[in-house]
């Protein structure tokens, strides 16, 4: 038996992934409805991507869904791909004003940094990459499990 799993099977990454997409759900709603912040083109797609996961992940913990990872990885790549190119748009002076974010707010405009790196869209690139990681490895570890 695993240190995170029970006699049952249940193991926590499936909620660990949860967890992270409820935070990161909440924490972009509370930047844009409660601080008033616009989010950007970038920045809306971000969220296209990670609001169903918070929803599918739900489910998946309810039921003990092991298969939701068929569901979750495409998702949470292709956002934390979105993200990485949102963030390197904002670091990497080439890429800025490159987008097709056009009219409105900046992609590369930074509301938020902290320690010379730390901005929204790497916040959203650590939570896509955090529900990848746990959903891949609680497939792998229980491929078997019915």
């Amino acid at each position: 038996m695993k240190n995170n799993e029970n006699q049952d099977g249940f193991n926590y990454r499936l909620y660990l992934a949860w967890l992270m997409a409820i935070l990161a759900t909440f924490g972009s709603l509370y930047l844009s409805e409660i601080l008033g912040w616009t989010p950007c083109k970038l920045c809306w797609f971000q969220r296209i991507f990670m609001y169903p996961l918070t929803i599918l992940l739900g489910i998946a913990c309810f039921r003990n869904d092991r298969q939701i990872a068929l569901y979750i990885l495409p998702l949470s790549m292709v956002g934390g791909l979105i993200s990485a190119y949102h963030y390197a748009e904002q670091h990497i002076q080439a890429l800025q004003g490159q987008t097709f974010c056009g009219a409105g707010v900046s992609c590369s405009q930074k509301y938020f940094e902290l320690f010379g790196f730390i901005t929204i869209p790497f916040l959203a690139l650590i939570a896509f990459t955090g529900i990848s990681l746990f959903v891949w490895t609680d497939y792998r570890k229980n491929k078997n499990f019915k």
